[in-house]
């Protein structure tokens, strides 16, 4: 099936069935709630890792770890939760969430020791990608796929200066307790959505699940190991590869990497998480070499800027049933094409700012569209999966974006 081709809807779509006491529609600002806030835990660090470096007694360089692990234990565990969702339903994964971030969020209070506060930020990271994979889930259409992946960018441009106030009125590990704000909506989603446990017959795959959390962290670590890792990530996805052809309905279902719409709706979010987040990360330094502007002013315009791409993005999903799949498909691409192109032609810097607007827009627009288009691709036994290796790919853009801002700005 192309992801191109229109699908007309079917009558579930059309009519959905009354809501059960049991299994009546959350709604969408509900999953926001519990979605979003990890995106600001993503990226509280970013203004306050020397006043972390200086209470662990380590370096700046060193303390930039807590950032690495956070995006390692996302990646990686956002699969493995939706794993969970797939075999053990709903409630246990929320459970299993909330107690991983609150657990996450007291050892980082506490920690003394890099490695500890490690741990904790990993056991934050993948409680989070729990809560995202079941929100998405939950969503069902492209509109309310928007109102989560809006917030997304919104919290996520907000993120550093957060963390930097709420470490100026109380301290750096209370910025780092951002993400359990998500669980102020569990009560609310648990009451409202289908708790009950799939029944599953086949047995857990259980090296697929190994293979493919070592692929994505030889992918994750590329950025700070170039040759090693590229190394590692090649061989790995070799034998994830055999291990898919010898078990083909096993974690990685083969069904679904042969599903047209799903393999390119995973790999343009990819391309567009990874535009973004290198465009993230090199326009501040652009704007630095080729104004005059104080870092503050920077950093208030790239805010403003990230979110209006936020607001547009989310009207983009609004409207997103009317415009049709062509037409939808057709803007993402244009509008992610010319973010880079503007940047690396643009002859007045503060067109740079535009740059970021369309950047995110892309970016959050894109992973709510296509989420939904790669969701209703796969069976619905498989859809809980496809969310996992989408939003896994997702993630690896985040790791690779900021590698290629660093060969950027360097070469500069």
């Amino acid at each position: 099936m192309s992801l191109l081709a229109p699908t007309r809807p079917c009558p579930a779509a059309q009519a959905p069935a009354p809501a059960t006491p049991a299994s009546r529609q959350v709604p969408s600002a509900w999953l926001a709630l519990l979605a979003t806030p990890v995106a600001a835990s993503a990226n509280s660090p970013v203004l306050i890792l020397p006043d972390m470096a200086g209470s662990l007694g380590i370096r700046t360089a060193t303390a930039t770890w807590l950032v690495t692990v956070f995006a390692w234990a996302m990646a990686v565990g956002t699969p493995l939760m939706a794993g969970l969702l797939r075999r053990r339903g709903l409630g246990n994964t929320l459970r299993l969430s909330a107690a991983l971030i609150v657990a996450g969020t007291a050892v980082v209070a506490v920690a003394p020791w890099l490695p500890l506060a490690m741990a904790g930020r990993a056991a934050q990271a993948v409680g989070g990608a729990g809560l995202v994979t079941a929100a998405m889930s939950l969503a069902g259409s492209v509109r309310r796929m928007g109102v989560i992946t809006a917030g997304f960018g919104t919290l996520g441009a907000v993120g550093p200066l957060l963390g930097s106030a709420i470490a100026d009125t109380a301290s750096w590990r209370v910025s780092l307790a951002v993400g359990a704000v998500a669980l102020l909506a569990l009560p609310a989603v648990m009451r409202r959505a289908d708790l009950s446990a799939p029944k599953q017959t086949t047995p857990f795959d259980g090296r697929g699940a190994a293979l493919l959390v070592l692929t994505a962290t030889a992918l994750v670590l590329i950025p700070r190991y170039p040759l090693p890792a590229v190394a590692a990530s090649l061989l790995t996805t070799a034998l994830l590869a055999l291990h898919i052809r010898s078990n083909p309905t096993g974690f990685v279902p083969i069904t679904l990497l042969r599903t047209r719409a799903f393999a390119l709706s995973a790999l343009l979010a990819c391309t567009f998480a990874t535009s973004y987040f290198t465009l993230l990360f090199t326009i501040p330094q652009l704007l630095r070499d080729r104004t005059d502007w104080s870092t503050s002013t920077i950093g208030t315009g790239q805010l403003a800027a990230l979110l209006a791409g936020s607001v547009l993005s989310m009207v983009l999903a609004a409207t997103s049933a009317r415009l049709g799949r062509p037409r939808v498909l057709t803007i993402l691409l244009t509008v992610g094409a010319l973010a880079p192109l503007t940047a690396m032609l643009t002859p007045w810097a503060p067109l740079l700012l535009l740059v970021a607007t369309l950047a995110v827009f892309t970016t959050s627009a894109g992973q709510a569209t296509l989420a939904v288009y790669a969701t209703q691709a796969a069976p619905t036994s498989q859809r809980p999966t496809a969310i996992g290796l989408f939003n896994l790919c997702y993630q690896l853009g985040g790791a690779f974006g900021p590698a290629i801002a660093a060969l950027i700005t360097l070469g500069g």
